[in-house]
């Protein structure tokens, strides 16, 4: 079935919710845990990547800003939501490429999916996977 993709600003915001009703609970949490802030960064960060990961491989490719934004990951080919392969080429695997690139591939990235029709991003294309509206 054919569905929009969704763009930047979808995105964006599904991200930022991520970050706040995700994140900033996993940080405070952290920081109650070990006291300390950069040890709070590094406990939020593992389960933030862990959330990335695991949360839309097994929620039929939502994570909690993408189910309020109306957004979804799927697979390109089938349709499918992603499994935990997909997750993590597209997370690890395109991490990796962002960070061998020094960042060069996350702005390319943010390009493709503000002008690409198709509004994929490197990580997209390394996974095969799209963002759509649900």
């Amino acid at each position: 079935m054919m569905k929009e993709p969704a763009g930047f600003w979808i995105r964006f915001v599904a991200l930022l919710l991520d970050g706040l009703l995700v994140g900033l609970p996993l940080f405070i949490i952290g920081l109650i845990i070990t006291g300390n802030w950069d040890r709070a960064e590094r406990f939020s960060d593992l389960l933030m990547g862990l959330y990335a990961l695991i949360v839309p491989a097994v929620w039929k490719g939502f994570t909690i800003g993408k189910r309020i934004c109306g957004i979804r990951i799927r697979k390109v080919f089938d349709h499918e939501p992603p499994h935990l392969g997909i997750m993590l080429l597209r997370n690890v695997v395109g991490g990796l490429v962002y960070a061998l690139t020094l960042g060069i591939g996350l702005i390319a990235s943010i390009i493709m999916v503000a002008v690409r029709e198709d509004r994929r991003a490197l990580h997209d294309f390394i996974a095969a996977t799209e963002v759509v509206h649900d």
